[in-house]
């Protein structure tokens, strides 16, 4: 049995390697997505003051540090049992949304948009926003760097900073929103909305008129049938920042809708000796190993998984082109991995329009932004990330420090369902041995299509890092293994 190695994958945050095992004729027996990174931010959270949490969680990850402060400020309500005021409710969300609209543009332009604006097989040194600025224009770059400043434009007014915010606190936000903060704010939303229905037209343009490309995304390759979950409001529509948690089993049937505090009810989680990434599963499904269907507990989640996961969006034109994304792909759900990218453009158009509704709300600026704490006892908060639903859970002693916090991140959600599709992206890119750059990249779009944040997910059950370390001799033979 022979075997390829894909190490570094790339466009991606964190670090990872994918391997293929080939038979005696050349046809992919498995493959395996290996995450060697451990980070164990839930270790040495314990035994920190509660309102250091959301501080501290943010530096998870660079790029979604949004999402973990606001789960920590939510775990935070949750945990001294305090409800935000209206408008502080409203500024986080605007905050949140300021935060979807950079970071989805990032995945779109910059990671996973040159594999279809530059093309799968283009050379690697185009394949990235140089590429997508060559082939859409100078002005096209422009326009994504202008926006996605924009979103983090909004994150700094609100948050202290434009990455790893501050303003999160147990009952409100710390800082109130000026008119003349308001009045810039709906300016730039203003711009975002004009700029995601642009880039839809451009993924209309590049990819839906593509024959080829519409083939690759319907193929049994990028093809996968599992659960999937999202974060719904009171109409089982979209929403990023609050509501309960929804799961559709393939065919699209309500199969669970819970509170935060539920969780642990819904969700369990496995563990496998090859990654520091835990996989988790539907409870009442049970863990089937790393199959899909109805029959096993796989779900996914992210953009793709929220729109399968809701019955609409909540604001008008993001639910025009929710309604012709089923149309063309052939009804609800959509089971195409490559669509996740279509659903990301949606979600910032929806997130535009939100803010825009949000910033010309006569509230936003009122200085009720508190209520004030009660006693401090055990508590969750669950967002969406721009991968994916986000759970924080913490307990806490009587002197509100952590006794033990439990993270279950976006990305570690969809572990299972990323294995499952570099597998079977293998399985039908690879035959009779015969491999390419562009197929080992066709490969690679499996995950990609997903916006993974290996930083965010590396969690090992048993609080340990074993190190494992091949010799190898001068003609690539393994001599010996040591183990930690």
């Amino acid at each position: 049995m022979s075997k390829i190695e894909i190490e570094p994958i790339t466009r991606l945050e964190g670090h990872g390697k994918i391997e293929i095992f080939l038979d005696e004729e050349g046809e992919v027996k498995n493959a395996y997505l290996q995450i060697p990174e451990l980070r164990g931010f839930e270790k040495f959270c314990e035994g920190r003051r509660a309102e250091d949490l959301p501080i501290i969680t943010t530096r998870i990850c660079g790029v979604c540090p949004v999402a973990h402060h606001m789960a920590s400020t939510k775990a935070l309500d949750d945990a001294f049992n305090v409800e935000p005021t209206e408008t502080a409710k409203m500024l986080r969300e605007l905050m949140y949304c300021g935060y979807f609209i950079y970071d989805h543009t990032l995945h779109f332009y910059f990671l996973g948009g040159p594999d279809f604006i530059v093309g799968p097989e283009a050379p690697p040194a185009e394949r990235n926003i140089l590429g997508v600025i060559k082939k859409a224009g100078l002005e096209v770059g422009k326009e994504v760097i202008k926006h996605r400043a924009y979103g983090q434009k909004i994150t700094a007014i609100l948050g202290g900073k434009a990455t790893h915010p501050v303003s999160g606190l147990p009952g409100g936000i710390a800082k109130f929103l000026t008119e003349e903060e308001r009045r810039e704010i709906e300016d730039m939303v203003k711009s975002c909305v004009e700029f995601a229905k642009f880039s839809l037209e451009l993924f209309d343009k590049v990819v839906l008129k593509n024959k080829e490309y519409v083939e690759m995304i319907k193929s049994d390759a990028y093809t996968l049938k599992t659960y999937y979950m999202g974060l719904v409001d009171e109409k089982n529509r979209v929403n990023l920042y609050d509501g309960d948690v929804r799961v559709v089993d393939p065919e699209g049937r309500e199969f669970v809708k819970f509170k935060p505090r539920e969780y642990l009810d819904v969700i369990e989680e496995h563990v496998e000796p090859w990654t520091y990434v835990k996989l988790p599963y539907l409870k009442k499904v049970g863990w089937k190993g790393l199959t899909a269907g109805p029959e096993s507990g796989v779900y996914r989640v992210g953009p793709l998984g929220r729109l399968n996961a809701a019955e609409g969006m909540a604001t008008p034109l993001a639910q025009e082109e929710y309604e012709r994304m089923y149309e063309t792909l052939g009804g609800k759900p959509v089971h195409s991995t490559l669509a996740y990218h279509w659903a990301r453009l949606i979600e910032i158009l929806y997130a535009s329009e939100r803010a825009l509704e949000l910033v010309t709300d006569d509230r936003i600026t009122s200085k009720d932004i508190r209520n004030k704490p009660g006693e401090p006892g055990e508590g969750v908060g669950i967002v969406e990330a721009a991968r994916g639903t986000l759970i924080h859970h913490y307990i806490l002693d009587e002197n509100a420090l952590a006794k033990k916090v439990n993270l279950i991140v976006a990305t570690t959600h969809n572990a299972p369902a990323i294995c499952m599709s570099i597998r079977d992206a293998a399985k039908g890119l690879i035959h009779k041995g015969e491999v390419s750059e562009g197929i080992l990249n066709k490969i690679e779009m499996a995950f990609r299509a997903y916006d993974p944040c290996f930083a965010c997910a590396t969690h090992f059950a048993f609080g340990q890092m074993p190190l494992k370390v091949n010799i190898y001799d001068h003609e690539g033979r393994l001599l010996r293994t040591l183990s930690r």
